[in-house]
Protein backbone atom coordinates (compact mmCIF):
# COMPACT_ATOMS: atom_id res chain seq x y z
CA UNK A 1 0.00 0.00 0.00
CA UNK A 2 1.25 3.61 -1.02
CA UNK A 3 1.59 5.61 1.74
CA UNK A 4 2.15 9.53 0.43
CA UNK A 5 3.95 10.97 -2.77
CA UNK A 6 6.62 14.03 -2.85
CA UNK A 7 7.77 15.50 -5.73
CA UNK A 8 10.81 15.92 -6.17
CA UNK A 9 11.04 18.94 -8.57
CA UNK A 10 14.74 19.92 -10.53
CA UNK A 11 15.40 23.25 -9.66
CA UNK A 12 18.03 25.51 -11.25
CA UNK A 13 18.59 27.59 -8.00
CA UNK A 14 17.29 25.84 -4.92
CA UNK A 15 18.19 28.39 -2.70
CA UNK A 16 15.94 31.01 -5.05
CA UNK A 17 13.10 28.70 -5.29
CA UNK A 18 13.03 28.65 -1.34
CA UNK A 19 12.64 31.96 -1.32
CA UNK A 20 10.21 32.11 -3.82
CA UNK A 21 8.17 29.14 -2.12
CA UNK A 22 8.40 30.90 1.44
CA UNK A 23 8.12 34.68 0.55
CA UNK A 24 5.23 34.06 -2.52
CA UNK A 25 3.44 30.59 -1.83
CA UNK A 26 3.73 30.93 1.84
CA UNK A 27 5.15 27.51 2.38
CA UNK A 28 7.96 26.47 5.23
CA UNK A 29 11.40 25.35 5.26
CA UNK A 30 11.34 22.13 6.53
CA UNK A 31 15.09 21.08 5.54
CA UNK A 32 18.49 21.26 3.30
CA UNK A 33 21.88 19.69 2.25
CA UNK A 34 23.89 21.16 3.20
CA UNK A 35 22.29 22.88 5.78
CA UNK A 36 23.74 26.10 4.48
CA UNK A 37 25.37 28.27 1.42
CA UNK A 38 24.35 27.15 -1.68
CA UNK A 39 21.69 24.46 -0.96
CA UNK A 40 21.62 20.83 -3.25
CA UNK A 41 18.87 20.16 -1.93
CA UNK A 42 15.80 21.20 0.44
CA UNK A 43 12.23 20.65 1.44
CA UNK A 44 9.08 22.79 2.46
CA UNK A 45 5.59 21.91 3.26
CA UNK A 46 2.30 23.85 3.52
CA UNK A 47 -0.01 22.29 5.87
CA UNK A 48 -0.04 18.26 4.83
CA UNK A 49 1.40 19.27 1.43
CA UNK A 50 5.31 18.44 0.84
CA UNK A 51 7.73 19.21 -2.00
CA UNK A 52 11.52 18.42 -2.27
CA UNK A 53 13.78 20.92 -4.93
CA UNK A 54 16.72 19.56 -6.31
CA UNK A 55 19.84 21.46 -8.18
CA UNK A 56 20.08 20.25 -11.99
CA UNK A 57 23.29 19.31 -10.87
CA UNK A 58 22.56 16.64 -7.46
CA UNK A 59 20.12 15.14 -9.17
CA UNK A 60 22.09 14.65 -12.23
CA UNK A 61 24.56 13.16 -10.16
CA UNK A 62 22.02 10.78 -8.19
CA UNK A 63 20.10 9.92 -11.29
CA UNK A 64 21.87 9.85 -14.59
CA UNK A 65 19.20 9.71 -16.60
CA UNK A 66 18.68 13.36 -15.72
CA UNK A 67 22.08 14.48 -17.07
CA UNK A 68 20.46 16.17 -20.15
CA UNK A 69 17.19 16.96 -18.73
CA UNK A 70 16.09 20.40 -17.61
CA UNK A 71 13.70 22.29 -14.95
CA UNK A 72 9.84 22.24 -15.51
CA UNK A 73 7.94 19.85 -17.04
CA UNK A 74 4.70 18.57 -18.46
CA UNK A 75 2.56 18.20 -16.05
CA UNK A 76 0.87 19.77 -13.11
CA UNK A 77 0.93 20.15 -9.49
CA UNK A 78 -2.68 20.15 -8.37
CA UNK A 79 -3.27 21.50 -4.90
CA UNK A 80 -6.15 21.39 -3.38
CA UNK A 81 -6.78 24.20 -0.43
CA UNK A 82 -9.74 25.76 1.60
CA UNK A 83 -8.98 29.84 0.10
CA UNK A 84 -7.76 29.65 -4.03
CA UNK A 85 -9.81 32.72 -3.86
CA UNK A 86 -8.01 34.74 -1.15
CA UNK A 87 -4.05 33.19 -2.66
CA UNK A 88 -5.35 34.45 -6.22
CA UNK A 89 -5.50 37.45 -4.42
CA UNK A 90 -2.03 37.57 -2.41
CA UNK A 91 -0.02 36.52 -5.61
CA UNK A 92 -1.58 38.15 -8.62
CA UNK A 93 1.08 40.57 -9.74
CA UNK A 94 3.85 38.60 -7.94
CA UNK A 95 4.01 35.40 -10.64
CA UNK A 96 3.09 34.22 -14.09
CA UNK A 97 -0.51 33.22 -14.47
CA UNK A 98 -1.21 30.95 -16.66
CA UNK A 99 -4.88 30.38 -15.94
CA UNK A 100 -6.63 33.13 -14.26
CA UNK A 101 -9.09 32.16 -11.56
CA UNK A 102 -11.90 30.35 -13.08
CA UNK A 103 -15.09 28.25 -11.56
CA UNK A 104 -14.67 24.96 -13.65
CA UNK A 105 -17.18 21.94 -14.71
CA UNK A 106 -15.58 19.90 -12.04
CA UNK A 107 -16.98 21.98 -9.18
CA UNK A 108 -13.15 24.02 -8.45
CA UNK A 109 -12.41 27.25 -8.01
CA UNK A 110 -9.11 27.58 -9.59
CA UNK A 111 -5.96 28.93 -10.96
CA UNK A 112 -2.89 28.42 -12.12
CA UNK A 113 0.40 29.59 -12.37
CA UNK A 114 4.08 29.12 -13.17
CA UNK A 115 6.91 28.99 -11.05
CA UNK A 116 10.67 30.61 -11.40
CA UNK A 117 11.53 27.18 -12.49
CA UNK A 118 8.85 26.77 -14.99
CA UNK A 119 6.99 24.28 -13.14
CA UNK A 120 2.60 24.70 -13.52
CA UNK A 121 0.84 24.83 -10.01
CA UNK A 122 -2.94 24.80 -10.11
CA UNK A 123 -4.46 25.53 -6.72
CA UNK A 124 -8.30 24.81 -6.39
CA UNK A 125 -11.01 24.55 -4.02
CA UNK A 126 -14.29 22.48 -3.98
CA UNK A 127 -17.73 24.88 -4.73
CA UNK A 128 -19.75 22.51 -3.36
Amino acid sequence: MMQSMTPNLMVHDVNKTIEFYRDVLGFEFVASVPDSGQLDWAMMKHGPVEIMFQSVASLAKDLPTFVKMGPGGAFTLFIKMDDSKGLYGKVKGKVVIVQELTKTFYDMEEFSIKDLNGYVLTFATPTK
